[in-house]
């Protein structure tokens, strides 16, 4: 699969591992997190790596100044490959260090997660979190290729691959209505004879997505942040541990599915088949009621689809439909968030 961005394009190839490894240049350097080092040894032999802690606390100030510095006293240069290998918090983290160091060098994708495979590993959007909220740091850098290897999802471990299909679900609901209807028939899981294909096609999805609004000029792209404004905001009131991405996520559609029914946007019964969905899989569907309603409000003022003084969401229409809502009132999103 080649997607096209301002700067060119690149292939997106479902391959081995070792295939992969074969793929990318032997001096290549590769940043990754201790648990896939583990499990990945073909990538790193020879290569100089640097295996960062596993999580989103890796997305950090810090962090990217370590990978800066490694790079350079790696003699890393202008004409040098960085590979990410590992989920989205090694990828976002690798992307922004390669859209930074020399003002750029070649960036490859090997996504190891199945939430990094569909999502975060294409679209060419990198950066790392700051302590007022997610992703606040960042650049638009295209990787120079994405290689997905299948494979390594039938070790992930449950909870990681729960976690993923959160966003493959997202997909179903924003875009793609049949997709849905396919999760929700026959349920997925790593050995699934179908799941390179539900990879793939999530993939090719967000493709659309991307190249009709590369740089989030037109709102399109924001769709696919459908349940990210609130799920960045339960991710932040945890200090971004306790709860994983997807599992954030998944908790935000659910609200934002019924606060979309709420402003007459959604279609009335669409947020009951959302939360079915969400719960068919195993993830969670309400929110902690230690959380305060008005802290995450104020965390999603710096969600960056929010404009001056307002808010605003990816709403679905109906399922496998969504669009942009500018000035949300906050004292309805209190409510429906009050209320799940």
């Amino acid at each position: 699969m080649r997607i096209n961005h301002s700067g060119g394009s690149y292939e997106v190839i479902a391959t081995s591992l070792e295939s992969a490894s074969q793929l990318i240049a032997s001096d290549a350097r590769v940043i990754t997190d201790s648990t896939v080092a583990a499990v990945a040894p073909q990538v790193l032999k020879g290569r100089a790596h640097l295996a960062v802690s596993p999580g989103e606390q890796s997305k950090s100030l810090e962090t990217f100044g370590e990978a800066l510095s490694w790079l350079a006293q790696s003699n890393a240069t202008r004409k040098t490959t960085l590979v990410a290998l590992g989920g989205g918090v090694v990828g976002d983290l690798a992307g922004f260090v390669a859209a930074s160091y020399m003002r750029g060098i070649r960036f490859v994708q090997i996504p190891t997660t199945l939430l990094a495979m569909v999502d975060s590993s294409v679209g060419g959007k990198v950066g790392i979190d700051l302590s007022e909220g997610k992703n606040l740091a960042g650049a638009f850098k295209a990787p120079d290729a994405v290689y997905v290897p299948i494979e390594l999802l039938r070790s992930l471990p449950a909870r990681q691959f729960t976690n993923g299909m959160a966003e493959v679900l997202k997909y179903g609901f924003i875009m793609d209505a049949p997709l849905a209807e396919r999760l929700r028939q026959s349920t997925l899981y790593p050995t699934h004879p179908g799941l390179e294909h539900v990879v793939m096609r999530c993939i090719q999805l967000k493709a659309e997505v991307v190249e009709e609004d590369e740089f989030e000029t037109t709102g399109k792209r924001a769709t696919l942040n459908f349940g990210h404004t609130i799920g960045h905001a339960i991710e932040h009131a945890y200090a971004y541990g306790k709860i994983l991405h997807g599992e954030a996520i998944a908790i935000g559609m659910v609200l934002e599915a019924q606060l979309g029914e709420e402003l007459g946007i959604t279609e009335r019964g669409t947020a009951k088949v959302v939360t079915e969905d969400i719960a068919r899989y195993g993830l969670p569907t309400a929110i902690d009621p230690s959380l305060s309603p008005r802290d995450l409000i104020n965390a999603m003022y710096r969600d960056k689809k929010a404009s001056t003084g307002s808010l605003a969401f990816s709403l679905l229409t109906d399922v496998g439909r969504c669009k942009l809502v500018q000035d949300v009132p906050p004292d309805m999103v209190e409510s429906v968030m009050a209320r799940v």
